[in-house]
C-alpha cells in the first residue's frame, strides 16, 4: 500500500512539473511564436515570459523576425540573342507578419526561390548579353519590386536582391576577351597618335619661335654691325678731312695697297700690263710733280717731300717686281701694253684680261 502511494505521489509531482513546463514559455528577442488552441490560431507570443493553458494551447511555429539572407544556386537563363548564361542571385528578406507567413503559404522560402528564378528568366529573356552584363542595377530593381509585391501578402518584406555573377559560355568569354583586347589596343594606338601629334606640334612651335628669335638676333646684330661700320667710316672720313693729307700721301697709300690686291685668294681675273715697271716709274714722276700743285701741302708741314718721293719710288719698284713675278708665273706670252694704258688713259681700249689660276 505504501509503495502504491509513493508511486502515485511521484506521478502527481511529475504531472505538476510537466504542467508547469507547458504553461510557462520564455520567448527570446527577435522571435515570435504562433500559438494555437485546439488547432485554431489563438495568439502570437512576444519576447519575454508568457503563460499558456497546458495541454490546450500549443506553439505552431517559431518565426525568426530578423533579416535573413539566402543564396540560390546558379540558374541557366536564355537571353534575347539565344545565349545561355548562368546567374547566381542573393536575396535579403525579413518576416513582418508571422501569422500570415505561417498560414498564407506552406514554405515561404521555397516560394521566394521559385519566384525569383521565374522573374529572373523573364527579365533576362528580354535583354541581350551585352545589356544583361551592363544592366545589373536595373535587373536588381525590377526583381526587388516584383518580389516585394508578390511576397507582401505572405507577410514577408524583400529588402534587397543582388546578382552575384553572370557567367556566359566559354566561347563567348573568349570572344569578349578578344574584343576587349582589341578595344584597348585601339585606345592605346589613338593615345600614342595623339601624343605624337602634340609632340610634333610643340616641336614645330619651338622651332618656329627659335627661328624667329634667331632672325631677330641676326637682324639686331646686322643693324649694330652696320651702325658700327657707319660710325667707323664717318670717323675715318672726318679724320682724313680734318688732317687734309697731300696727294703724295694718297699715292703712297695706293701703291702700298697694290700687293694686297694682287695677293687676294678670291681674285680670278687681274689685268697685268707688261710695261708696268715703266708705268709705275712714270707714275712716280707724275706723283713727284704733284708737289708743286697749289693747296697740296699738309697742315703739319714737318715732312720732307724728298723723303716721301723716294719712299714712293721704292714702293713702286717693289710693286713692279712683285707684279713681274706674278706675270712670269701666270702669263705664258704677255703682249706689250702702252704706258698710257697702265696710267689709265681714256684713249686706250686694248687692255686684255688674263685669268689668274
Amino acid at each position: 500500500m505504501e509503495v502504491v502511494l509513493a508511486v502515485l505521489g511521484i506521478a502527481i509531482v511529475m504531472f505538476a512539473v510537466i504542467t508547469l513546463a507547458k504553461s510557462v514559455r520564455i520567448i527570446p528577442q527577435q522571435r515570435m511564436d504562433v500559438v494555437e488552441r485546439l488547432g485554431k490560431y489563438q495568439r502570437t507570443l512576444s519576447p519575454g515570459l508568457n503563460l499558456l493553458v497546458p495541454f490546450i494551447d500549443s506553439v505552431r511555429t517559431k518565426v525568426d523576425m530578423r533579416e535573413q539572407v539566402v543564396s540560390f544556386p546558379p540558374q541557366p537563363v536564355i537571353t534575347s540573342d539565344n545565349l545561355v548564361v548562368s546567374i547566381d542571385t542573393v536575396l535579403y528578406f525579413k518576416v513582418v507578419d508571422p501569422v500570415r507567413a505561417t498560414y498564407e503559404i506552406s514554405n515561404f522560402l521555397q516560394a521566394i526561390e521559385q519566384l525569383t528564378v521565374t522573374t529572373l528568366r523573364n527579365v533576362i529573356g528580354s535583354l541581350d548579353l551585352e545589356r544583361a552584363l551592363t544592366s545589373r542595377d536595373q535587373i536588381n530593381k525590377h526583381l526587388s519590386s516584383v518580389l516585394d509585391e508578390t511576397t507582401g501578402r505572405w507577410g514577408i518584406k524583400v529588402t534587397r536582391v543582388e546578382i552575384k555573377a553572370i557567367e556566359p559560355p566559354p566561347s563567348i568569354r573568349d570572344s569578349m576577351e578578344k574584343q576587349m583586347r582589341a578595344e584597348r589596343e585601339r585606345r592605346a594606338t589613338i593615345l600614342n597618335a595623339e601624343g605624337h601629334k602634340q609632340a610634333q606640334i610643340l616641336t614645330a612651335e619651338g622651332e618656329k619661335q627659335a627661328a624667329v628669335l634667331r632672325a631677330d638676333g641676326d637682324r639686331q646684330a646686322r643693324i649694330l654691325q652696320a651702325e658700327g661700320q657707319a660710325k667707323a667710316i664717318r670717323t675715318v672720313f672726318d679724320a682724313i678731312h680734318q688732317a687734309n693729307p697731300s696727294q703724295k700721301v694718297l699715292a703712297y697709300q695706293y701703291l702700298q695697297s697694290l700687293p694686297q690686291i694682287a695677293n687676294g685668294t678670291a681674285n680670278k681675273v687681274w689685268i697685268l700690263p707688261t710695261e708696268l715697271t715703266k708705268a709705275l716709274e712714270g707714275l712716280g714722276g707724275a706723283l713727284g710733280g704733284l708737289a708743286n700743285m697749289a693747296g697740296d701741302v699738309p697742315r703739319d708741314g714737318g715732312l720732307d717731300p724728298a723723303a716721301i718721293e723716294r719712299e714712293a719710288e721704292a714702293a713702286a719698284a717693289d710693286a713692279a717686281a712683285e707684279a713681274r713675278a706674278l706675270d712670269n708665273e701666270a702669263l705664258p706670252a704677255p703682249e706689250s701694253i702702252p704706258p698710257a694704258a697702265a696710267l689709265g688713259g681714256a684713249d686706250y681700249d686694248g687692255a686684255e684680261h688674263i685669268e689668274k689660276r
